[in-house]
């Protein structure tokens, strides 16, 4: 289920960097995670349309597993992510635009109680 507390985070085109802004959600989500340690964590990363669905699928485990890296850096357990990769398989925006594409390249997370 999602939970409003924990936000999406967005990457550059073709990079699974964490910007500072990112990081700074992340450093929240890091906290209610921390806060709330009954719950795991799934970390879904998507990718936007551009590039082979191979690529995409292999980008958005990038995409996630560094959401996932940086979160358990903050201290929350590794133990309690799960992450997957959609590729470019469920975009929120639909538009062929670079800001709709932006909006799709993301880690999202959802959770569900032990």
């Amino acid at each position: 289920m999602a939970v409003p507390e924990l936000k999406d985070i967005h990457f550059d085109f073709d990079n699974y960097d964490i910007r500072p802004g990112d990081a700074r959600v992340l450093d929240d989500n890091a906290r209610w995670m921390k806060g709330n340690p009954d719950y795991l964590v799934l970390i879904e990363g998507d990718a936007d349309e551009r590039g082979t669905n191979a690529y995409n699928l292999a980008l958005g485990e990038r995409l996630a597993k560094a959401a996932m890296n940086y979160l358990v850096a903050q201290g929350v357990p590794a133990i309690r992510f799960t992450i997957i990769s959609y590729g470019e398989e469920r975009p929120v925006c639909s538009e062929r635009t670079e800001a709709c594409w932006a909006r799709n390249r993301r880690a999202h997370f959802l959770v569900k109680p032990r």
